[in-house]
């Protein structure tokens, strides 16, 4: 029989009531459902400060100033901070580019600003147009450039007379709002001007911003409804009170307020390029986790403690290290992104850690004061008391996950084979994919300037819409030339001509292809113009353009995944041999996680290909699915081995598992189910990349918390044993 705790009492203060002295006979060890330690708090400075804090979040008087003081706090962040948002999305690229350089040095061409627009006229019945049909395509023409103020060109039939294209110009240096307004006036003037059995399409670069931007309005508010849905219902399911989910709810969504307008003063300040969607996903996500932890402890000590605020610093002292220990961890992985050189990459890392400090803060202070202000009865109807604390079970001996840990660890090597196979055949997904979507296949519907395109592809050429852009030095008599013939000498290359020429001595040349743009056929066309003038001696030439651009993100994509997963890993390992004072251990869960994590993007690629009709990996998914699925995944892993390591200590290493998977099961199962719902939500914004970022980390917390916590690392530790704390002993070790 464990021995009983020793009877405890402190001075009754304002701000902490005395311990209920109903606990004075628990014995110890008591399992608690997040995984923390159960035994006495920790002395010396750290300990007091946490005793300090306890007591001020929890008091009678100082929970209310606590309460009050965080929740000013939150509002001014969210109110005082707003920015103008991030400098640019997730398709941003590095200014030392090749294709950024190229882009820099048209832009100075004299005119540049004024940009092309297309309307591409064909028939509903897809026949060749008639007489009648050209001469709406005629009066189409005046009415665009009647509504642009600029000229008009064209018509140009198709050669297969399926199709006619017509031409203006508008200013791409004004406002966003001024060049939605035009596009839409445009489109109102294209769509009234022709008869009933002609289709048109306004296409071209500033209409397809324009619908990037349109495609976005109110994107942002439907995530954040989906998401509060979604947090809202799963809570309701968890708590099973229709009072109490609304307590950190409302706490996480302040938070999410308060990091929206953070990270939008960075990106303003810092010219950061991240997606603010994925930050709002990951507030929600960690906070509400957090959230689900210290709720979790807290209802567990309002089963042996009288006085609520007694229960709830006890609970906020137990959970509060293991929670600074998770979210410094994925603050740490998130920094690595700091090496990246992708800028939406980098400011992701930046954007993401301040918004998962925010929820952090969130979540042990004013969460934890609120709590203190509503008291026990915010469980109703079922409300925790000491009373019927014996009559509950025991989820560390007979829970169901304490019970499916049992049967994995009578048969560890059947169980770590199977989950093994599984695994493996999940990331069979990987095989044979392509890497990089082309410029049709990165929105979730269709757009009119999509349709434009595909319109123009399918008339006048694949890369009529988007040809390559070249810029070439004018150094010296013949060099324009030269690059001419070298420009349609690459195969896939039908046509290059001159488009003028800058200030700074340069020629900028258009050389328009035959593949679709950011297809593998054209990045072909792209890579061969780059290799066969820079091989020229004496050219000195930039290829730039859609498709060049493109080449460059997968590049620059594939570096930055070379060089930061390695960091994150390095990270989570330290973190983890810190934590557990042990190397085998840390080793082992980390190439679980990194399995787990290879298998998730298999099973989000088969899912994205049979269920949404997702053809290819967009080339940033990889780094920052990899970060999310094995940051996110070592919060639960810390949470499980932590408790698993004191389990040990009295039970043994495969018993302790054992104990561990069952106190833990609920909670971070819950938890787990709750972040890839929140990812899942991703799939509301219209570009493809983000949904399957949502996807692949949804399926991938869930294989997480389902199989690999569950089953394959109990399995290992029955396998391994007390090996697993090498080089110290779970009966000797001293634990943070």
């Amino acid at each position: 029989m464990p021995a009983p705790l020793p009877t405890t009492r402190h001075r009754r203060t304002d701000d902490l009531a005395a311990t209920d002295p109903a606990t004075a006979n628990l014995p110890a060890g008591r399992p608690a459902a997040d995984g923390t330690d159960p035994g006495t708090a920790p002395a010396g400075l750290v300990g007091r400060l946490g005793e300090g804090l306890a007591a001020a979040l929890t008091g009678r008087r100082s929970a209310w100033v606590m309460l009050g003081v965080f929740m000013v706090l939150l509002v001014a962040v969210a109110g005082g901070m707003r920015g103008t948002g991030p400098a640019a999305g997730m398709d941003a690229l590095p200014a030392g580019s090749e294709s950024s350089r190229a882009a820099a040095i048209a832009d100075s061409l004299e005119g540049s600003r004024y940009q092309p627009v297309f309307a591409v006229v064909t028939r509903d019945d897809g026949a060749e147009l008639t007489a009648e049909d050209a001469a709406a395509v005629e009066t189409l023409r005046a009415e665009l450039a009647a509504v642009s103020g600029r000229e008009g060109v064209g018509p140009m039939p198709a050669e297969d007379g399926e199709a006619d294209l017509v031409m203006t110009t508008i200013d791409s240096e004004a406002d966003e709002e001024a060049i939605d307004a035009m596009i839409a006036d445009l489109r109102a003037a294209a769509d009234g001007s022709v008869p009933e059995q002609l289709s048109v399409s306004v296409t071209g670069g500033p209409a397809v911003g324009s619908d990037i931007r349109g495609a976005f309005a109110g994107a942002d508010f439907t995530l954040l409804a989906v998401t509060i849905a979604v947090v809202a219902l799963l809570l309701l399911v968890t708590y099973r009170s229709p009072i109490l989910w609304l307590v950190p709810l409302s706490i996480v969504a302040l938070a999410d307020g308060a990091a929206g307008a953070l990270t939008s003063s960075l990106g303003e300040r810092f010219s950061l390029a991240f997606d603010a969607g994925v930050i709002s996903v990951l507030v929600f996500g960690a906070g509400t986790n957090y959230a689900l932890l210290l709720i979790s402890r807290y209802r567990e000590e309002l089963h042996v403690h009288r006085e609520h605020r007694a229960a709830l610093a006890t609970a906020w002292k137990r959970t509060a290290p293991a929670l600074l220990a998770s979210n410094v961890t994925v603050v740490l992985a998130l920094l690595t992104l700091l090496a990246a050189v992708m800028p939406a990459t980098r400011g992701l890392g930046i954007a993401a850690a301040a918004g998962l400090l925010l929820a952090l803060v969130a979540v042990l202070f004013p969460l934890t004061a609120l709590l203190a202000v509503v008291g026990r009865h915010v469980f109703w109807p079922f409300v925790p008391r000491p009373g019927n604390a014996g009559a509950r079970r025991d989820d560390a001996e007979h829970g169901p996950f304490a019970a499916v840990a049992r049967i994995v660890t009578r048969r560890p090597a059947v169980a770590a084979v199977v989950s093994l196979v599984l695994m493996g055949v999940l990331a069979t997904g990987l095989i044979g994919t392509r890497v990089g979507l082309s410029q049709d296949e990165q929105f979730a519907s269709a757009t009119e300037s999509s349709t434009g395109f595909s319109a123009m592809a399918a008339h006048y050429g694949a890369g009529e819409s988007a040809p390559h852009q070249v810029v070439v030095r004018e150094d010296r008599a013949g060099t324009v030339e030269a690059a001419l013939r070298i420009a349609e000498a690459v195969p896939g290359i039908d046509r290059a001509s001159v488009s003028g020429t800058t200030d700074g001595g340069w020629a900028v040349l258009s050389a328009v292809g035959s593949a679709e743009p950011e297809s593998p056929a054209a990045l072909a066309e792209a890579e061969g113009l780059r290799t066969a003038l820079h091989a020229r001696s004496g050219t000195d030439a930039l290829v730039g353009g859609t498709t060049a651009s493109a080449m460059d993100v997968r590049a620059d994509s594939t570096r930055d995944l070379l060089v930061v997963a390695p960091m994150i890993l390095a990270v989570v390992l330290l973190v983890l041999v810190f934590l557990l004072r042990a190397v085998v251990a840390p080793l082992v869960l980390l190439t679980m996680n990194v399995a787990s994590s290879v298998a998730a993007i298999g099973l989000g690629l088969w899912a994205g290909r049979l269920l949404f009709d997702i053809p290819a990996l967009d080339v940033t998914v990889p780094l920052l699915a990899f970060l999310f699925l094995v940051a996110l995944g070592v919060d639960y892993t810390i949470f499980l081995v932590h408790r698993a390591r004191h389990e040990a200590a009295a039970h043994g290493t495969t018993e302790g598992m054992v104990r561990a998977v069952g106190s833990t099961g609920v909670v971070i199962t819950s938890a787990g189910v709750v972040l890839a719902a929140v990812f899942a939500a991703l799939g509301v914004l219209p570009l493809v990349v983000l949904g399957q970022l949502g996807l692949i980390v949804g399926l991938g917390v869930l294989l997480d918390t389902l199989v690999v916590r569950t089953v394959l690392v109990p399995a290992l530790f029955a396998l391994l044993g007390d090996r697993m704390w090498w080089p110290s002993r779970p009966t000797t070790a001293h634990l943070a």
